[in-house]
């Protein structure tokens, strides 16, 4: 009976407290920025990390979205930056597998070589990654292990053509804002850049400010055209939805033999439709149909 008489106000405040829990929640979303772009060029041979794996402790941690992450690390040396050359990754271990293996994964640091001690690493939280998972675990202090080998340096700067072309997914996103970073933040620099840009849903894209930030600030020199393959039929977006593909590719990206350089980076399924599998040198998919070579794409 008391309960009852109760009932109308006890169940307001559950729904008070409802509120203030998906206001929180949303709350602990980041306003993380990568930054302007920042020409802080170093050639290979110099990173802190080697050949062999090197503990270092997890200093910083954002939420940048509902399933992704931006680790900020030290480095080895805290007076030197990480000396990283343009657009190469660094090997991540930590964990272990049911047989005592450590899980092992690439990552390319979205910070540039002017932050001094520190790096940053943007990682999404995949329900079955078995890295990312002990990453987001993680507290601030612990220490993983990394290290940089001569395979992990992809392409270098200067990228010695007029254009740029990236194909980009998710993640993939990292290694093309280091090449931003060179290339926007030289002002001796004119290279074109042109990106087609998929992610899933419109509250999913990774950078998605930094780039409107900057193809505002670059209008001759940055172009960005985001492309969404799961976003609802009845959201308010008017941008290009599915996937990429050979009409966005001719309508927006330079011709073959035009002294252009293609770029990609993204999950495999989008490596084996637009361009072959990551490992493999020749290039086949959408782009060798489309007539480009091997020489003109780099699949990083």
């Amino acid at each position: 009976m008391v309960f009852g008489q109760f009932r109308p106000l006890f169940l307001t405040l559950i729904a008070i407290m409802g509120i203030l829990s998906s206001t929180n929640s949303k709350a602990t979303i980041s306003d993380y920025s990568v930054g302007k772009p920042s020409f802080a060029v170093v050639p290979a041979g110099h990173c802190q990390f080697g050949e062999e794996w090197t503990s270092v402790a997890l200093n910083k941690v954002d939420q940048i979205s509902e399933d992704t992450k931006v680790f900020t690390f030290k480095t080895p040396d805290t007076s030197k930056p990480l000396n990283l050359p343009t657009c190469a990754c660094i090997l991540a271990r930590a964990g272990k597998d049911t047989e005592g293996n450590p899980f092992i994964r690439p990552y390319t640091p979205v910070s540039s070589n002017s932050m001094i001690g520190e790096f940053e690493l943007m990682v999404k939280i995949y329900p079955d990654g078995n890295l990312s998972q002990h990453m987001d675990r993680m507290k601030v202090g612990d220490k993983m292990d990394f290290k940089h080998i001569k395979f992990n340096v992809k392409r270098q700067y200067p990228f010695g053509v007029k254009h740029i072309a990236m194909l980009v997914g998710g993640t993939g996103i990292t290694p093309m804002v280091q090449a931003l970073h060179a290339v926007l933040g030289n002002a001796d620099d004119a290279t074109k850049v042109t990106m087609l840009y998929g992610s899933q849903k419109s509250d999913q894209i990774l950078c998605e400010k930094v780039l409107a930030d900057w193809a505002e600030e670059f209008p001759d020199q940055l172009s960005v055209t985001h492309v969404l393959s799961q976003e609802p039929e009845d959201s308010a977006w008017t941008g290009e939805r599915g996937f990429i593909n050979e009409k966005l590719i001719k309508e927006h990206f330079p011709a073959p033999g035009s002294d252009v350089s293609i770029f990609v980076c993204g999950p495999p399924p989008m490596y084996n439709a637009l361009c072959g599998a990551r490992g493999e040198e020749e290039v086949s998919g959408v782009l060798a149909e489309l007539g480009y070579s091997k020489e003109e794409v780099t699949k990083f």
